[in-house]
């Protein structure tokens, strides 16, 4: 990186305020929420100061009040290689395969994020970017004329393109270039209320399903949620009709718990907002559309692939028992369930820790910091007291809670069935690269955290 050029976490907080602005401004529910959440998120610091120590400790406090996720939807595999490159500009990068069509969704995804430790301390944001299966599509003809529809569209301007692959030549961007980049590329995000097509094939393609409607009639991918972090989710779900916000009926996810696991989502109810259609006679004529919703996320610990498999396991359990309406109709009955699907999953740090659960970033303790000496592994410096261990929060998505999130908010009869088809070869070439691995990822910020331990004891040993 040049001397004059702006890191790209610089870029990415930038970008990330710029569309909390640009989203209040479209959405005034979102401000209300983010009013909500503070409150909650102060009240819940007060309350168990504990918690704010470790978070305190571990650097991860002052992030949370910037914590921002954002989700979008494209249509062409050109859409996303290019957005691909733009979230490089900011130092974001895929991770992670999400087919939703398991879910009656029909897309594949990945997210977007800072992969850093230091990255993600300084600026979390993450876009949750979905790419539209045509192929999922039973109508032929429907299904070429959307991709006929899709392929006229341009959702970056001339100016994010030529940003870009400066900063790809010049292997970043000055001060000012920066600041353009981030107005340049906000524009792919904005909200446009006037249809690529007319009502017909909106309605036509509304019935194939209400996401390839909002994917293929518009100008490009307007952000449809922007959601804040929470510390307490069931506080602000039971806070948000106080406020004027009606939440879905039921919090996707784990259920409550003393120790967090992975990651537990709400909303409210997507916003019906008018848009324009122009008819064969070129004039405009008024309609509506259902897509942009408020979300909010509590995050818990990431988890191995051993502690994965008992949570999805625990969790088809439960949708065994009871299966969760989109209307929220059997709320009580699913959380009762899903409360007595958990119950199997350990509840406490220490356990979750041994029995290989979970991952865990290790630092040594004041007494290990005095230490003139210690022996042992791992486990034997934590029997000792000189290292303790913080859980590593799970920075990802759950691709069931994620189709229930957009179900919830796509109406009642929303639930359509596609045959479960992952293809993550596929979307990888469209993407024009891999995906990363999250578990691979984890497990290294885990190991990283262990050697620095046994390291820093060796020193001590040898300095006596």
């Amino acid at each position: 990186m040049k001397p004059d050029h702006v890191s790209t976490s610089d870029i990415r907080s930038a970008f990330s305020a710029a569309m909390s602005a640009m989203y209040r401004e479209e959405v005034p529910a979102y401000g209300t929420l983010m009013e909500l959440v503070a409150r909650v998120n102060d009240e819940t610091l007060i309350a168990q100061p504990k918690l704010k120590e470790r978070l305190e400790a571990t650097d991860y406090l002052d992030r949370i009040s910037e914590e921002r996720h954002g989700a979008i939807r494209l249509g062409t595999a050109a859409e996303l290689a290019m957005m691909a490159r733009v979230f490089a500009v900011m130092g974001m990068y895929p991770v992670g395969y999400y087919d939703l069509s398991t879910a009656g969704v029909p897309v594949h995804s990945t997210a977007f994020r800072p992969i850093g430790d230091a990255e993600l301390k300084r600026n979390p944001f993450r876009v949750f970017t979905s790419l539209l299966r045509l192929d999922l599509i039973a109508d032929e003809d429907l299904r070429k004329a959307a991709a006929d529809i899709l392929a006229k569209r341009q959702i970056f301007t001339e100016g994010a393109v030529a940003l870009t692959e400066k900063a790809e030549r010049e292997g970043g961007l000055n001060k000012d270039d920066a600041q353009r980049f981030v107005g340049e590329v906000l524009e792919t995000f904005r909200w446009h209320d006037e249809a690529n097509v007319d009502a017909g094939m909106y309605h036509r393609l509304h019935d194939a399903h209400r996401l390839i409607a909002d994917v293929v009639s518009f100008k490009g991918p307007h952000i449809n949620h922007l959601t804040p972090r929470t510390l307490d989710i069931d506080q602000v779900q039971a806070l948000m009709p106080d406020y004027d916000i009606a939440p879905k009926a039921v919090v996707e996810g784990p259920p409550t718990r003393n120790c967090p696991i992975l990651l537990r989502q709400t909303s409210f109810k997507a916003l019906e907002e008018p848009v324009s259609f122009r008819n064969a006679d070129g004039v405009w004529e008024a309609g509506s559309h259902t897509a942009r919703f408020g979300e909010i996320e509590q995050r818990g610990i990431a988890l191995t692939p051993k502690g994965r498999a008992l949570y999805d396991r625990l969790l088809d359990q439960s949708r065994k028992i009871v299966r969760p309406a989109a209307d929220g109709s059997n709320a009580r009955d699913y959380e009762a369930a899903l409360a007595q699907s958990f119950a199997k999953f350990p509840d406490d740090w220490a356990t979750i820790r041994a029995e290989g659960l979970g991952y865990f970033t290790y630092s040594l303790t004041a007494k290990g910091q005095a230490a003139a000496t210690s022996h042992g592994d791992i486990d034997a410096l934590i029997d000792q007291g000189f290292v303790q261990f913080d859980p590593i929060v799970y920075e990802d998505f759950l691709p069931v809670s994620a189709a229930g999130i957009f179900q919830s908010n796509l109406g009642d009869g929303a639930q359509q069935d596609f045959v479960a088809s992952p293809n993550q070869q596929r979307f990888e070439a469209d993407l024009g690269m891999k995906v990363l691995n999250e578990f691979d990822h984890y497990a290294g910020i885990e190991q990283a955290s262990i050697d620095a331990c046994l390291r820093a004891l060796s020193k001590q040993d040898a300095a006596e």
